[in-house]
C-alpha cells in the first residue's frame, strides 16, 4: 500500500507564506537546498489543491529553476474551478471527492506526497489517510503579513516516531506519524509519569 507524506514549510506562527516576503522567507541555505535536491530524486506522485497548482504554474511561467522537475512529476490536481488542459507537465485534473480518490491511489505501490494545499490536507488528515507529516519551520513570525494558515480547521493530532533535523543552523525539520486525538489527554495520566 502506498504511503502519503504531507510536506509543509511554515513560519513559527503557522503561515505557509507571507505577503511581500521572498520564497522560503529568504532563508534557504546550502544544507536545506541539498536536502531538497536529494529528496526530489525520490519517485512519488504529487497531490495538489488548485491554489497551490496555480502558484506552481505561475513559477513555471517565470522560469523558476525547480519547475522543470515539478513539471515532469505525476501530479493529481483537485479542483472544481480549473479547466483542462492543465499546462504544468504531467497533471491530471481530479473533480472527484479527494478522500475517495486518494484512498484508491493508496491501494497502489507508488508513494504519494502533498506540498502546501492546506484544504486538501485537512480533508485527507481528517479521513486518516496521512501516513507521515513533515514540516520545515523557518525562524520568522508573520503576524502582520502571513498568508495561507496551515493548521486552521485541523483536528487535534499527536505525533509518534519523531525525526528532527536542523538545516543551516536555523531551519528546523520535524517529521512524525500523525494520529487524530479524539479528546485532549488526561492530565492525571501525566501526573503518574
Amino acid at each position: 500500500m502506498a504511503q502519503l507524506l504531507v510536506d509543509y514549510i511554515t513560519s513559527l506562527d503557522g503561515y505557509g507564506s507571507a505577503e511581500g516576503w521572498p520564497g522560503l522567507w529568504g532563508m534557504g541555505g546550502p544544507d536545506y537546498f541539498s536536502f531538497l535536491d536529494e529528496d526530489g530524486r525520490e519517485d512519488y506522485a504529487l497531490l495538489l489543491g488548485a491554489t497551490t497548482y496555480r502558484l506552481f504554474a505561475r513559477f513555471a511561467e517565470t522560469g523558476e529553476e525547480f519547475t522543470d522537475e515539478l513539471a515532469a512529476r505525476t501530479k493529481y490536481v483537485f479542483s472544481h474551478g480549473l479547466d483542462e488542459p492543465l499546462g504544468l507537465g504531467d497533471s491530471t485534473l481530479v473533480r472527484n471527492d479527494p478522500v475517495a480518490f486518494v484512498r484508491e491511489l493508496k491501494q497502489r505501490d507508488r508513494p504519494l506526497r502533498t506540498i502546501g494545499s492546506p484544504t486538501l490536507v485537512r480533508s485527507l488528515l481528517a479521513a486518516g489517510l496521512v501516513d507521515r507529516y513533515r514540516v520545515v519551520v523557518f525562524p520568522v513570525v508573520n503576524g502582520a503579513t502571513g498568508a495561507d494558515r496551515i493548521y486552521d480547521g485541523w483536528p487535534d493530532v499527536t505525533f509518534a516516531d519523531i525525526i528532527t533535523r536542523t538545516f543551516d543552523g536555523r531551519l528546523q525539520l520535524f517529521e512524525g506519524t500523525p494520529t487524530r486525538s479524539p479528546s485532549p489527554p488526561d492530565p492525571a495520566a501525566d501526573a503518574k509519569v
